[in-house]
């Protein structure tokens, strides 16, 4: 776990981390939310909507940019204010994600960074991206 201070903070720190959804995230995260929507649970009516298999839950795929807010960038110190996600492409069971995200404003009033953030697919295609506002607590 990172442990960045506000004053460690500059515009352009990036970090990344890769991830694999697989079976068990996805019946974890049903379990969780509840959410039985055909397209997460059945592998037939997700085809038949053109779909190649089940598609991972959009929510799951986002909660990385939490892992990636409160282990990465900035770490111990986070406390996150807000996130804003636009999903581009759908994610499936056994893809390999790599979640990146880098500082792009600091401000120093409120002790707040924004981080822009986006995960790319194995195919090197982004699948979402996010807009993410950090506050910092006092070390």
């Amino acid at each position: 776990m990172k442990t960045y201070s506000f004053l460690d903070i500059k515009i352009g720190l990036k970090h990344s981390f890769e991830v694999e959804v697989n079976e068990e995230r996805m019946r974890k995260f049903y379990e969780i939310s509840g959410d039985n929507n055909p397209m997460h649970i059945d592998e037939d009516y997700a085809k038949t909507k053109g779909m190649k298999d089940r598609v991972v839950y959009g929510m799951l795929t986002s909660s990385f940019y939490s892992k990636l807010v409160g282990v990465y960038l900035p770490g111990k110190f986070a406390l996150l204010h807000s996130i804003e996600v636009q999903f581009s492409k759908p994610v499936f069971i056994g893809d390999k994600l790599t979640v990146v995200g880098e500082v792009t404003a600091i401000n120093d009033l409120f002790r707040q960074i924004e981080v822009k953030a986006y995960i790319l697919n194995d195919n090197n295609q982004k699948v979402s991206r996010a807009k993410i506002k950090i506050g910092l607590v006092n070390e």
